[in-house]
């Protein structure tokens, strides 16, 4: 079997000065993270973002900008994760849908409260995303070229 990196999104969504996590049970029990998730064959970079917040939070968003992409190696395993990491802007919320599997709920919280759980984040590049959008990082979604 060859190696390739695992492809994942994740949007940063902020609002009054709050950001929307998701708090979820992992192999290492609670862990905090920004709505993220797997690409899917067929499915743009674009989509599986908007997908993977709406089936973690129930918000619906638009994308903005790209962040930045993060790689990053699973200690101990020959996983990598290459994590393409959006700015969104929420546009409505659907708080009766059920959320995803293992996600225990969402939260809107500020950066000294994430910063705070920073033991609690699922990976290092949960801040390292927050700290560059926070830099004010920001690159035109032209960037990203889809083939149909």
């Amino acid at each position: 079997m060859q190696w390739k990196p695992n492809t994942t999104v994740a949007t940063l969504v902020e609002h009054e000065g709050r950001y929307l996590m998701v708090e979820e049970e992992t192999e290492f029990g609670l862990r905090f993270n920004q709505p993220a998730g797997h690409l899917e064959h067929g499915e743009s970079l674009f989509a599986a973002a908007i997908r993977e917040t709406r089936e973690e939070t129930g918000w619906e968003v638009e994308l903005q900008h790209l962040v930045g992409i993060y790689m990053v190696d699973k200690p101990d395993s020959d996983i990598t994760w290459l994590r393409f990491a959006f700015a969104a802007r929420a546009l409505r919320h659907h708080p009766a849908e059920k959320l995803d599997t293992g996600i225990v709920s969402a939260h809107w919280l500020t950066y000294d409260e994430i910063a705070a759980c920073a033991l609690q984040h699922r990976s290092p590049v949960v801040m390292h995303c927050l700290d560059d959008y926070r830099l004010g990082k920001r690159f035109a979604l032209d960037v990203i070229h889809h083939q149909p």
